[in-house]
């Protein structure tokens, strides 16, 4: 059964590629913070050659699928490391495993509260893999700096420093805040929708009067 362009997109068909969008995006930031690295671990006129023959379709092929795996192993390591803070951010609203995991469930009957749930959970994704990846780029960049030889290098190298780690706290200010808002409107519709209103009690026939 195939699906007219007028008909929306599947929710499956559409989880999955925003999934492999944020990967995606994730993954380059990585690559990106490699490039430096390997400037400075082959110097200037070697990457000068490299960049010569890099220019063709099947390098941007290998350069977008090693993106792409570089993203997952980006996101897990972002995970696992925020992971002791995302836990403290979820015990304001859950005071368990168990009660978090229902109210996700409960959240999943309501489409339009669980699709903004899923969005919202798509920038936290991009937040915590790109606060790795600016500090990933921020080392390798002053890496690749040093092998160089111009003027003012000390100046720029403590401006990108300085520029790296104020991107930093902004990708992990803004993964924490968008964190515990998710939890606790999660926290917040489960409880409501949840709850079922108690209902009017309705009159009772009385005696019929004389």
């Amino acid at each position: 059964m195939t699906t007219s362009p007028s008909q929306p997109e599947p929710p499956a068909l559409a989880a999955a590629t925003a999934m492999f969008v944020e990967v995606l995006v994730v993954g380059i930031g990585t690559l990106a913070a490699g490039a430096p690295l390997l400037i400075a671990l082959i110097g200037p006129a070697t990457t000068a050659k490299f960049v010569s023959a890099a220019d063709s379709p099947l390098v941007a092929g290998a350069a977008l699928a090693t993106a792409y795996a570089l993203g997952i192993l980006t996101d897990r390591a972002a995970d696992t490391l925020l992971a002791p803070v995302r836990r403290r951010l979820r015990t304001r609203s859950f005071p368990s495993t168990s009660t978090y995991a229902q109210a996700r469930l409960r959240l999943a009957e309501i489409p339009v509260f669980a699709a903004q749930a899923d969005y919202a959970r798509s920038r936290m994704r991009i937040c915590r893999g790109w606060l790795v990846n600016t500090v990933a780029l921020t080392l390798t960049a002053n890496l690749a700096l040093a092998r160089y030889s111009f003027e003012h290098r000390l100046l720029v190298t403590a401006g990108a420093s300085a520029l790296g780690l104020l991107t930093a706290v902004g990708f992990y200010r803004a993964w924490r805040s968008l964190t515990a808002t998710s939890y606790r409107k999660l926290a917040e519709q489960t409880t409501v929708t949840g709850s079922n209103p108690p209902v009017p009690a309705q009159p009772q026939p009385g005696p019929a009067l004389p």
